[in-house]
């Protein structure tokens, strides 16, 4: 793992977060790039220089942020780019090619009932860059134990399961996984993939209604300090990846959630 991206928004979390990024940066021997977006100003009677002024302003945030932190000898960048946040992050991945997104679950959202904020939410969606989330005030630990649910055992995408390859390498955790089998599940995703296969622990198939209802019911078990999905066109989470927001209704988990995803 080469480049971590830590997109920072103006909360109380950034701080948190970043700090989080760093510390697992520090473990698996990675560059930490600080990233934030920001709106170019269009609008008739705006300043020519206003958006230089934004930009300066820009840095200057990440500077204080990164100023507050404890760096670990880890290599910071920071990053601010003009434009929507998807973009941004796809034109930096373009050209220094990010192995993983760190981000604040809440992001820049202060409602309550919200698990994933607009931020995070955008990037599970509408990037195919691995995503770990994690949550507010939660700080770093070791990776000694990981949940992995999903549906099917099918795994098409060669890069898809290289983040948790190389967090299984590093931190030897315990990797238990648990498919939940729900109302249109097939004998074909009863199949562990070779690789999948290899990386477990072990392996409980349960039938719930939902694949929430399976973590929730198995959870306490295994009591893991990461959860980890895939997000998939079918499958697992399926209908939660299509929006920006996700509410604590619809899924929540107070440890880190690693999102994989095949580029």
């Amino acid at each position: 793992m080469k480049n971590i991206l830590v997109p920072i928004g103006s909360t109380e979390s950034a701080q948190n977060t970043l700090q989080y990024a760093i510390d697992f940066a520090s473990e698996v021997n990675a560059n930490v790039l600080v990233f934030r977006a920001y709106s170019a100003q269009t609008k008739a009677g705006i300043m020519k220089n206003v958006n230089s002024i934004i930009e300066r302003e820009t840095n200057l945030y990440l500077r204080a942020i990164v100023n507050s932190v404890d760096r670990k000898n880890v290599a910071v960048k920071l990053i601010s780019a003009k434009g929507t946040l998807v973009d941004s992050v796809e034109s930096i991945d373009s050209k220094l090619d990010i192995d993983l997104i760190i981000v604040g679950a809440k992001s820049n959202s202060i409602k309550e009932e919200v698990f994933l904020g607009k931020t995070a939410g955008k990037l599970v969606k509408q990037t195919d860059i691995p995503l770990l989330t994690v949550p507010d005030g939660y700080k770093y630990v070791p990776i000694k134990n990981i949940l992995m649910a999903f549906n099917s055992g099918i795994v098409k995408s060669k890069t898809v399961l290289i983040p948790l390859q190389l967090i299984a390498k590093k931190f030897n955790p315990e990797i238990n996984l648990l498919q939940v089998k729900t109302a249109d599940y097939t004998d074909e995703d009863l199949v562990l993939d070779k690789d999948l296969e290899k990386l477990k622990t072990s392996l409980t198939i349960t039938e719930n209604a939902t694949a929430f209802q399976g973590v929730l019911e198995h959870f306490q078990k295994f009591n893991p300090d990461m959860l980890c999905v895939f997000r998939r066109k079918r499958g697992f989470f399926k209908k939660l990846w299509e929006k920006s927001t996700v509410l604590k209704e619809e899924f929540h988990t107070n440890i880190p959630l690693l999102v994989l995803k095949g580029k």
